[in-house]
């Protein structure tokens, strides 16, 4: 790993309590895994996007975003679960300007959608990436189920608010942040269009789960929630995430924890 790269990601270590096991690397380096999990690192591609989505139509509902945001996954959508179109899309943001702009005095409400319309780009940018990547090696479409990884997390999710909205972007840190230390790991093992194509993602998913602390603080602030408890609630789940990573999974995809004595699929 040269110094750049150490550098991007040692805020990401320092914030995972975890390093991805040894033995899912020498599984996922493996050539006979990679249709794998190139097919759940597409699927992850889309649900992050998703995700971001949801939050603006969460909190952000008078938002003229709000309202077109599943318009914009749509197509991405109906390619990947449903066969529709021919995988090539469009491209650009899929929403006017003025639509992904908040026209009020909420500075927090702004700064989410801000940050999602960013990362809702550049999670449909990567889709498109390992879709060409897999059309290139001849990797077909197919069901896979998820990982428990990301539900493992969002069933410690408070129910109120706005515990539940801190919650969750500390919930979309981790997973951004646990993307980005694999993808780093993997890199050195695989082939050189995989090795590059993961390190050019390192900048940005570093970027996404900073964001995402970013605006659980904020929401905190406003909302008069001591900054202590988002400490704390920082550190459960990333104890709850660790535990998730070191612990046996009996399917192998791109978040799941140790592997057990299974084949890959």
């Amino acid at each position: 790993m040269d110094e750049k790269i150490r550098t991007l990601i040692q805020p990401v270590t320092q914030f995972l309590h975890c390093t991805t096991p040894a033995a899912w690397l020498r599984m996922a380096a493996q050539a006979e895994n990679q249709q794998a999990l190139l097919l759940d690192h597409l699927h992850c591609e889309l649900k992050a996007a998703q995700s971001a989505a949801f939050l603006i139509r969460r909190y952000a509902p008078d938002s003229l975003l709000a309202k077109h945001v599943l318009i914009w996954l749509k197509p991405y959508e109906d390619f990947l679960y449903r066969g529709e179109g021919d995988g090539r899309f469009q491209g650009g943001t899929g929403v006017s300007r003025s639509e992904s702009q908040v026209r009020g005095d909420d500075t927090v409400v702004n700064e989410l959608i801000g940050k999602m319309v960013l990362l809702i780009k550049e999670e449909l940018h990567h889709f498109e990436q390992v879709l060409e990547i897999m059309q290139r090696r001849n990797i077909e479409l197919e069901p896979i189920s998820a990982a428990r990884y990301a539900a493992g997390l969002r069933t410690h999710i408070r129910t109120h608010e706005p515990a539940a909205f801190i919650d969750k972007l500390i919930v979309g840190a981790y997973i951004e942040a646990r993307s980005c230390e694999r993808f780093a790991a993997l890199a050195p093992m695989l082939d050189d269009e995989l090795a590059r194509f993961y390190t050019s993602l390192l900048r940005s998913e570093a970027r996404h789960y900073q964001d995402y602390l970013q605006l659980a603080r904020m929401i905190a602030e406003q909302a008069g929630t001591p900054q202590r408890a988002v400490d704390d609630r920082i550190q459960y789940f990333g104890e709850v995430e660790a535990e998730l990573i070191k612990t046996q999974d009996n399917e192998f995809r791109f978040h799941s924890g140790k592997p057990a004595n299974v084949v890959a699929g």
